[in-house]
C-alpha cells in the first residue's frame, strides 16, 4: 500500500503492516504556517469588535495555528470571551478537540462524513443560526474551498476567508517520488489518499517528473481507497475513479477495511483491465497454445499426461548452438532477435518439449541501469559499477525497457512467429534478489556476504535499490507478454542463501510487488535453488507455478500447496547417466506427482553442458510415456 500521510505517517505503516501488508511510506506534504499570518491577526481584530456572527472552524491544526498568530496581539481570555458571544461551528471531531483545549464554547458539531455540503445542511437545519446577512468567518485549510464560499454568500451571508496556514510540498520530496515511480511502474497494489491536498500534491510531483500521465493510467489498475467524500471529490476532480471509501472517515477504519476487502476487489478490477497479451490477439495457434497441455497444467486442469520442459533446453548440450556460439558472442546473440528466435525453437524441436523458452539472459536488464556487463570466455558474467552503499543505488537509472531492451521483445515477437503453433513461449526474468546480489557482488559468488551484508546494514539503500528493480522487471515482463509471451518464469537463483527470516523481511514484498504487477491471466512460475526452507514464503508472493529444484521432495511439496501447479524436479545430473538410470530416476518424479493437477515436468535446474541430446530427448520421451493417463 503507497500511504500519502504525512503527519500520521508513521501511525498508518503500523496500521498497514499489521494488516499483513507492505506499506510504501510517501508522505506529500508539509503544513507551512504563512509568515507574520496578517489575515489571522486581522481576524482577532474583527472579532474583538464584535464583526462576527458566525465562525466556522475547519481544521484542528488550523485552529492552534490561528489562536496562536492572533495570541501574539491579543490575550487568549479575550479571544475565548469573544468567541463565546458568537455561533462557533466545528467541522468534525479534530477542530471540536482543539476548540475544547482552548476552552471555546461549541454552538454546532457537523457529523460525519464532514464535508462543506454536511456543514451547509446542519447549518440549515440549526434554528440558532441563520445566514441570510450574517458576517460569517471561515478558518480555511490549506486549499481554498471555492464551492463551499460560494455557498454561503447564495445563502446571503458576508463571508471572510480566513487562511492560517497553507500546505507545501514536502522538503524531502524522495520517497514520493521513488512512491510514484512504483506505481507506474507496477509494483504497488493500493494508494490510500486521506485528504484533498494530498490529491494536488501527488500530482504535482508526477508533473514536476514528467510522469503524470503514466500515474494516471497506473492508477486505472491500482486500487485507489479515499477516506472519505471530500479527498473523494478531489481525486474525481483529476478524473480518477475511487475504488472504496470505509464506513467511516477514520484512517484506522480505512486501512483495516481496505485490507480486508483489497484481494477481491484489487482481482476484479485487474481482471477487467488486464492488457491482452499480443499471442491472445493472434488467431489459430495462439489459441492453440492458450489451449495447450503447459497451459492447462498452469492453471491446474486436466491434463492427458504431464506436460515438459528443460531450463536451458537451449545451450552449449546442443551442437546447433554451439556452432552459432563460434561465431557470435554471448551478449551479441540475446540481442540478434533472428539468432535467439533460431536457437529457442531449435532446441524446443529437437527434444520435443511441449514449451519453449526465449532465448535471453537475466542481467540484460543492468545495462541500461548504468553497469557494465561482460561474459568471459566459457565464464560467467562481470559486471563494472557494482553497488555497495546508497551513493551507489542513487546512481543507478531508472530502466525504459520499451527503449533500453526492445530487442528482447522483438525477440519474443520473432520466436512466437517462427514456433509451431501450438507450443506455448514462456518469458522470463531474473527474481529482484537474485539481480540484486549479482548488481552488488559483480558477479558469481559461492556465499553472497557483500550482498547479506547491504541487506542488513543499510536497509534503506537495499530497498531502494529491490524497488527500482521491481519496477523495471515489471516492466520487462509485461513487455514480453505483450509482445507474445503466454507464461513467464521468474528466477531466483541465489535465493536459497538466505534464512526465512531475512527473506520475509528483505526479499518478499519486492517479489510480491513485481507478481501482483503481471496480468492475473498469466501464469507465473517461481523458481529457486536450494529454497526447501523458503516454499512457504515463496508461495505467499503470489505466483500460480511453484518451481521446485532436486533437493526437494515433489510430492509433500504438492500436498503443502495443493492450490498451486507445481514445476520440477529431475536432478539434472541424471542426463548423464545411461537409460536404466534415466527412466528409473524419471519415474520417480512421476511417482510423487502421482498424476495429481498441476505438474510440470522440469529439472531442478538447467541442462548441464555436458549432457548428450538424445538424453535430454529421452527424458521428454519417456515422461510422454509414463504419464499418459
Amino acid at each position: 500500500m503507497v500511504s500519502f500521510e504525512s503527519r500520521m505517517a508513521a501511525e498508518t505503516s503500523r496500521l498497514v503492516e499489521k494488516s499483513g501488508g507492505v506499506a510504501i511510506v510517501a508522505p506529500s506534504m508539509r503544513e507551512v504556517p504563512i509568515e507574520k499570518n496578517p489575515e489571522a491577526r486581522d481576524f482577532g481584530r474583527k472579532l474583538l469588535a464584535g464583526d462576527y456572527d458566525v465562525v466556522i472552524f475547519m481544521t484542528g491544526v488550523g485552529t492552534r495555528y490561528l489562536f496562536a498568530a492572533m495570541e501574539t496581539d491579543y490575550e487568549r481570555d479575550r479571544l475565548v470571551e469573544a468567541l463565546s458571544s458568537t455561533v462557533v461551528v466545528a467541522r468534525g471531531p479534530k477542530p471540536v478537540r482543539a476548540l475544547g483545549e482552548l476552552e471555546v464554547p461549541i454552538t454546532l458539531t457537523v457529523p460525519e462524513p464532514n464535508t462543506w455540503r454536511e456543514i451547509l445542511e446542519a447549518m440549515a437545519a440549526d434554528r440558532r443560526i441563520k445566514l441570510r446577512g450574517a458576517r460569517v468567518a471561515v478558518q480555511l485549510y490549506g486549499r481554498t474551498n471555492e464551492p463551499f464560499l460560494r455557498a454561503l454568500q447564495e445563502a446571503g451571508a458576508r463571508v471572510d476567508a480566513v487562511r492560517v496556514y497553507r500546505w507545501d510540498m514536502p522538503e524531502d520530496r524522495g520517497p514520493l517520488v521513488a512512491a510514484l515511480r512504483q506505481m507506474v511502474g507496477g509494483t504497488a497494489d493500493i494508494a490510500l489518499f486521506t485528504s484533498a491536498n494530498q490529491v494536488t500534491n501527488v500530482f504535482r510531483a508526477a508533473e514536476d517528473e514528467g510522469i503524470e500521465g503514466d500515474l494516471r493510467r497506473s492508477l486505472e489498475h491500482l486500487l485507489v481507497c479515499s477516506i472519505g467524500p471530500v479527498c473523494s471529490e478531489a481525486l474525481s476532480e483529476r478524473g480518477v475513479d475511487v475504488d472504496f471509501e470505509p464506513s467511516h472517515t477514520k484512517l484506522g477504519l480505512l486501512v483495516k477495511e481496505t485490507a480486508t476487502q483489497a484481494a477481491a476487489m484489487l482481482a476484479r478490477k485487474r481482471e477487467s483491465s488486464a492488457p491482452v497479451p499480443a499471442a491472445a490477439k493472434n488467431d489459430g495457434g495462439a489459441v492453440a497454445a492458450a489451449d495447450g497441455i503447459f497451459m492447462r497444467a498452469c492453471r491446474r486442469e486436466p491434463v492427458e499426461r504431464s506436460p515438459v520442459w528443460l531450463m536451458r533446453q537451449a545451450g552449449r548440450y546442443m551442437k546447433e548452438y554451439r556452432q552459432i556460439r563460434a561465431e557470435v558472442p554471448f551478449i551479441e546473440l540475446c540481442k540478434r532477435p533472428e539468432l535467439a528466435a533460431e536457437v529457442a525453437i531449435t532446441a524446443a524441436g529437437r527434444i520435443g518439449a511441449d514449451a519453449a523458452i526465449l532465448f535471453s539472459d537475466i542481467l540484460l536488464i543492468v545495462e541500461p541501469m548504468g553497469l557494465g556487463l561482460s561474459y568471459s570466455q566459457g565464464g560467467g558474467p562481470r559486471l563494472e559499477g557494482v553497488v555497495r552503499g546508497g551513493a551507489d543505488v542513487a546512481r543507478l537509472r531508472e530502466v525504459e525497457p520499451q527503449t533500453s531492451l526492445g530487442f528482447v521483445f522483438e525477440a519474443v515477437r520473432e520466436t512466437r512467429r517462427q514456433l509451431a503453433q501450438d507450443i506455448p513461449l514462456i518469458g522470463f526474468s531474473g527474481a529482484p534478489f537474485t539481480v540484486a546480489s549479482y548488481i552488488v557482488e559483480g558477479g558469481s559468488s559461492r556465499e553472497w556476504t557483500e550482498t547479506q551484508r547491504l541487506m542488513r546494514e543499510d536497509e534503506s539503500a537495499w530497498n531502494a535499490m529491490m524497488a527500482l528493480l521491481t519496477r523495471a522487471l515489471a516492466a520487462y515482463l509485461n513487455g514480453q507478454i505483450e509482445a507474445g509471451a503466454a507464461a513467464v518464469q521468474i528466477f531466483d537463483s541465489w535465493v536459497g542463501c538466505l534464512t526465512p527470516a531475512d527473506y520475509r523481511r528483505y526479499v518478499l514484498p519486492h517479489t510480491t510487488a513485481l507478481v501482483s504487477a503481471l496480468p492475473a491471466a498469466v501464469p507465473v512460475i517461481h523458481f529457486g535453488t536450494e529454497t526447501g526452507a523458503l516454499l512457504d514464503d515463496m508461495a505467499a508472493a503470489g505466483a500460480s507455478v511453484l518451481g521446485v529444484d532436486h533437493r526437494s521432495k515433489l510430492g509433500p511439496v504438492m500436498e503443502r500447496f495443493p492450490e498451486l501447479a507445481v514445476q520440477g524436479n529431475l536432478d539434472p545430473a541424471v542426463l548423464l547417466e545411461d537409460r536404466g538410470t534415466i527412466e528409473k530416476a524419471v519415474a520417480g518424479v512421476l511417482d510423487e506427482a502421482a498424476g495429481r493437477a498441476g505438474h510440470i515436468f522440469n529439472l531442478g535446474h538447467g541442462v548441464l553442458p555436458a549432457t548428450p541430446v538424445d538424453n535430454a530427448r529421452m527424458v521428454v520421451e519417456l515422461v510422454h510415456e509414463l504419464s499418459a493417463r
